[in-house]
C-alpha cells in the first residue's frame, strides 16, 4: 500500500525536495484519504498571508485538543522547515505520516501517543526557491530561503515574536504543550564524518530531574539507538578553536532559538544538524532515523517524561532564586569519541592569511574533550508577582500567549515592590535580526511604591508558565524583553534644557542640593579631561538633580511584588 502514496522526494532522484505547494496538497489528499487517521488544519497566517498548517496523528482518531489533554495523552511535535534552505526533515516527516496512515502496525505502536507536526514553518521562505543561498551545501537541486518574508531568521524570533509565524508558534506551542520536540535542521561548519549531529535543550539549563533524565537516559539511548541505525552521530559540532582536534563545545540555545524557547515551557527539544557536505540523500535518511529514534524512546519513556515536566512545572512556580544567565564551564569536560579528518593550513590564494581545510584522506577517530556543562553566572531573587502597567500591551499579549496568568486589576491599588533602575545598557554592534539587542547590563534594584491604575496586570509565578514569566522580565535572562528592546523608551530622558538659560540655574541647585554637590564634586575629580565640555557638565547636573528627575527615566517599568 505504501507505493500508492509515494512521496514528491521518493519520486524524484533523492536530489529534490518537495516545494511548499505539491507539500501541502499531498497532505490535504492524504488527510481525505484516512480521515481516521490524519488531520491537517490551518492553525495561522504568515506575514504574506500565506496559511501555516499543522497536523494531529492518533491511533484512535481522536484529534480534539482539549479532549486529547484531559485523557493526559503524550504529544510529540516535530517542526519542519524553519530553514527551508534545510529541507530533509520536510520530506521525511512526509514519510513518516505515511507510514502511519498505511502501517497498521506502525500506526498501532503510537498507543496513546500524539504524533504532532508543522509540515513547513517558514512557509514565505520556502517560496522563496533557488539554489545559491546556501553556499557550502551539497543539494538538493532547488531549496527555499533561510529569511521570512520580513528578512527575519525565525529560529531568532521565538521570544520577540516579529514575524506572525512566530506569534502562531507561541500560541500553537503553549496550548499543546508537547512533551518532546523535534526541530529539524542542516549544519555549516566543520568536516568530519558524521552525517547527523545533535544539538539538545542544555541539561544543566533545563534543570532538575528532566535535565538529568535527558543527559543520563534518554540522549545516551537515543545515540545508541542512531548508531545501530547506521547513522553515529555526534554532538553539533562547535570547535572550541578552529578545528575539532581541540575539543567541541555544546550548544548554549537561548530562548531565542527553538529548544531553548521549549525550554521554558519544560519541554525536551532536539536541533537535529544534518552535515552539509554529505548527499542530500543521506541527511535525508539520518534526518528520518533521528525522528523515529526520538519518536520511539518518547513512545517507551512518555508516562516518566510527562511526571518529570509536572515536577519541573511545580518546581518552577514555587522557586524564589532563579538563574537568569549561564556560561560554559572550562574547567569541567567530558571526552567524545569523535571521528574526524585531518586539519590541514595552507597559504590562500586569495589574499596573505593561512587557511583551513580538511583532509578526507587522513581520516582520525580520538577522544577529544567535550564541554558539556554550563553554570549559572547571573542569579537573582524572584517576587511572588511582577506588576506590569497596561500601556505594555506588546508584552503582556506574549506572556498571555505563553500561557502566563495575567491577572488585570479591576480598581486602583499601591505596591510596595522592587524596581531595576539600568545604569547602563550596551547594544551588541550593529543590528540584530531587526533589533538593537541589549548585550551588557548594569543595573540595581531598588524600593518603589507605585499607584497601578485598573486594567494594569498581575503576572503571578505560581499559577502557571513561570519560567517563560522570569526568564522574558527580569532583564539579565539572555533573551529577555528587556535585551530584545521593548522598553527601550525609557532609557530616554524626556526633557531637556537650553544652555544659557540652564548654566545659572545649575549653580543654583548645586547649592540647594548637598547631595548632588558630592557627586558632581566626585565627577569632576574623576573626569577632569571633561570639565572644559559645557554640555557634559550640565548633562551630568541636569541629569542627577532630584529638582527636575524623572521617575521614569531608566526605571524598568516591572515592578517585583515580593510581599503580597
Amino acid at each position: 500500500m505504501q507505493n500508492l502514496f509515494p512521496t514528491p522526494y521518493e519520486l524524484g532522484n533523492q536530489n529534490q525536495t518537495t516545494t511548499w505547494q505539491d507539500c501541502i496538497a499531498w497532505y490535504e489528499d492524504m488527510a481525505r484519504r484516512f480521515p481516521g487517521i490524519l488531520q491537517l488544519e490551518v492553525i495561522g497566517h504568515s506575514d504574506n498571508g500565506r496559511p501555516i498548517h499543522a497536523g494531529v496523528i492518533t491511533a484512535d482518531g481522536v484529534f480534539e485538543r482539549a479532549r486529547l489533554q484531559a485523557q493526559g495523552r503524550p504529544v510529540f511535535f516535530n517542526n519542519n522547515g524553519i530553514h527551508p534552505g534545510e529541507p530533509e526533515g520536510i520530506d521525511a516527516c512526509m514519510a513518516l505520516v505515511r507510514d502511519f496512515c498505511t502501517q497498521p502496525e506502525r500506526l498501532a505502536r503510537l498507543g496513546n501517543t500524539v504524533f504532532l507536526f508543522i509540515p513547513v514553518y517558514n512557509v514565505d521562505g520556502s517560496l522563496n526557491r533557488a539554489n545559491t543561498s546556501r553556499v557550502n551545501q551539497d543539494g538538493p537541486e532547488a531549496f527555499g530561503f533561510r529569511g521570512c518574508a520580513l528578512h527575519l531568521d525565525l529560529n531568532r524570533d521565538f521570544i520577540k515574536c516579529d514575524s506572525r509565524n512566530a506569534q502562531v508558534f507561541n500560541r500553537f506551542f503553549a496550548a499543546w504543550s508537547p512533551d518532546v520536540m523535534v526541530d529539524t535542521h542542516t549544519s555549516n561548519g566543520a568536516d568530519y564524518s558524521y552525517t547527523m549531529t545533535l544539538i539538545h535543550t542544555q541539561c544543566d539549563k533545563l534543570g532538575g530531574g528532566l535535565g538529568e533524565f535527558l543527559r543520563a537516559t534518554m540522549l545516551p539511548a537515543m545515540f545508541e539507538a542512531m548508531a545501530q541505525r547506521g547513522w553515529p552521530m555526534c554532538p553539533y559540532v562547535n570547535p572550541v578553536q578552529d578545528a575539532p582536534d581541540h575539543g567541541i563545545a555544546e550548544f548554549l540555545e537561548t530562548p531565542r532559538f527553538s529548544t531553548g524557547y521549549a525550554a521554558l515551557h519544560q519541554t525536551i527539544g532536539f536541533m537535529p544538524e544534518t552535515h552539509m557536505l554529505k548527499p542530500f540523500a543521506d541527511r535525508y535518511a539520518a534526518m528520518r532515523a533521528l525522528v523515529e529514534t526520538t519518536l520511539d524512546f518518547t513512545l517507551a519513556h512518555g508516562a516518566q517524561i510527562q511526571a518529570l515536566r509536572a515536577a519541573a512545572r511545580a518546581e518552577a512556580q514555587a522557586r524564589r532564586h532563579w538563574p537568569l544567565h549561564w556560561a560554559l564551564d572550562t574547567q569541567r569536560a567530558s571526552q567524545f569519541r569523535f571521528k574526524g579528518y585531518a586539519a590541514r593550513y595552507s597559504p590562500s590564494k586569495l589574499g596573505n592569511y593561512t587557511r583551513l581545510s580538511y583532509d578526507r584522506s587522513a581520516p582520525w577517530e580520538k577522544d577529544i574533550p567535550y564541554f558539556n556543562r554550563f553554570v549559572a553566572d547571573i542569579s537573582v531573587d524572584t517576587p511572588r508577582a511582577y506588576l506590569l502597567p497596561q500601556a505594555w500591551r506588546d508584552v503582556i499579549e506574549r506572556l498571555e500567549w505563553n500561557g502566563v496568568v495575567c491577572e488585570r486589576l479591576n480598581a486602583p491599588r499601591s505596591f510596595s515592590g522592587q524596581a531595576w533602575h539600568v545604569a547602563s545598557a550596551t547594544p551588541r554592534p550593529g543590528p540584530y535580526e531587526g533589533h538593537m539587542y541589549h548585550e551588557a547590563l548594569t543595573l540595581e534594584r531598588q524600593p518603589v511604591q507605585v499607584e497601578a491604575q485598573a486594567g494594569d496586570v498581575i503576572v503571578w509565578l505560581d499559577r502557571g508558565a513561570a519560567r517563560y514569566a522570569v526568564e522574558t522580565l527580569e532583564p539579565q535572562a539572555h533573551d529577555s524583553f528587556f535585551r530584545w528592546g521593548f522598553f527601550n523608551s525609557v532609557l530616554e530622558k524626556k526633557e531637556a534644557y537650553s544652555d544659557y538659560v540652564f548654566e545659572d540655574h545649575a549653580a543654583e541647585l548645586l547649592a540647594q542640593e548637598p547631595e548632588l554637590a558630592a557627586r558632581f564634586a566626585d565627577w569632576k575629580a574623576a573626569n577632569p579631561d571633561k570639565l572644559s565640555d559645557q554640555r557634559a557638565v550640565l548633562d551630568f547636573i541636569f541629569a542627577h538633580c532630584a529638582r527636575y528627575r524623572e521617575p521614569e527615566w531608566r526605571r524598568y517599568p516591572v515592578i517585583a511584588l515580593f510581599d503580597l
